[in-house]
């Protein structure tokens, strides 16, 4: 009898130290490695689970959006802070990189990097897109599109302005990603900002930006989020912040901080740059958000 119970107790021993080793290697795999330059794939797993993702649509047959998880992905900003940074390496090391608009990245391949898995692009800036068609639809084959916009312009019934030159880039590129956000995920994304602001975004005079829809994006997509270039909310009240361009591709235009304190303080049509990047920290307590160049925490 003593005997079993020896070999039951070894038994249980070896299944707890088994399932604790199991665990440490997942932590390990999802540790923070935003700096690991020129690695990917070390957390991959051998067989990617394709997920459905509501309220994202592909033009023009408007099938979901379906794909795997990213384990680690980058969320490259467009602003100036990148300059300088020699990220570029960084940022290509991370699995899934999500970038907007039209920040290009040749010219900035050191600061910035050169993959693109994922561009989330404004309806005011599909007109930028066009304009350098061979170098946003021929050599970023491989890059996914999504693209948000008001009711009027991304209609596909009453075919809106913003849809029809999108219908247009697919029959030039047919075999480009391009996918919609739904009504519906439109207006769930207002009713984040509501929550987390408690004021109607529409009411307030508010814009939501597009680095606010590539956050809901990335949190619905990514397992681990590293985001470049991106200041905190309180970065443009300190006085010794340093004065850079608000976009890293237009060198002597706007001011990053002086284009946030006025969009913010304005009473119709202000983009809420510095309270989006407060709700951000908010989430960066709860899921695996880490803020680099400059670095912040999430508060």
């Amino acid at each position: 009898m003593k005997m079993l119970v020896r070999l039951f107790l070894m038994l249980v021993c070896v299944m707890v130290v088994t399932m604790l080793c199991l665990l440490l290697c997942s932590h390990t795999c999802l540790r923070p490695c935003c700096w690991a330059l020129g690695e990917r794939g070390d957390c991959t797993p051998s067989a990617s689970t394709i997920h459905s993702f509501q309220g994202y649509i592909r033009v023009p047959d408007g099938k979901p959006l379906e794909r795997a998880l990213c384990r680690r992905c980058a969320i490259v900003s467009s602003s100036g802070q990148m300059l300088g940074s020699r990220l570029g390496q960084a940022i290509d090391g991370q699995e899934c990189v999500l970038r907007m608009n039209h920040a290009p990245t040749a010219g900035y391949e050191e600061d910035v990097g050169i993959r693109s898995t994922v561009r989330v692009v404004s309806h005011t800036s599909v007109p930028l897109l066009l304009k350098n068609q061979p170098y946003f639809f021929q050599q970023s084959q491989e890059t996914l599109y999504i693209i948000w916009g008001p009711a009027k312009k991304m209609n596909r019934e009453k075919i809106g302005s913003t849809y029809r030159a999108l219908l247009k880039v697919m029959e030039t590129y047919p075999h480009l990603q391009i996918y919609t956000l739904t009504e519906e995920k439109m207006a769930y994304c207002d009713d984040v900002f509501q929550n987390e602001t408690g004021k109607n975004r529409m009411k307030s005079g508010s814009f939501l930006s597009t680095g606010w829809f590539t956050m809901i994006l990335a949190m619905e997509l990514c397992e681990q989020i590293c985001v470049f270039g991106m200041v905190s909310d309180s970065y443009c009240r300190e006085k010794n912040h340093s004065s850079v361009p608000y976009h890293y591709f237009e060198k002597g235009r706007l001011d990053e901080c002086r284009m946030y304190l006025v969009h913010e303080q304005a009473h119709r049509a202000g983009h809420r740059f510095i309270t989006e990047k407060a709700i951000f920290a908010r989430w960066a307590k709860r899921r695996n958000i880490i803020f680099t160049h400059p670095s912040w925490a999430g508060e």
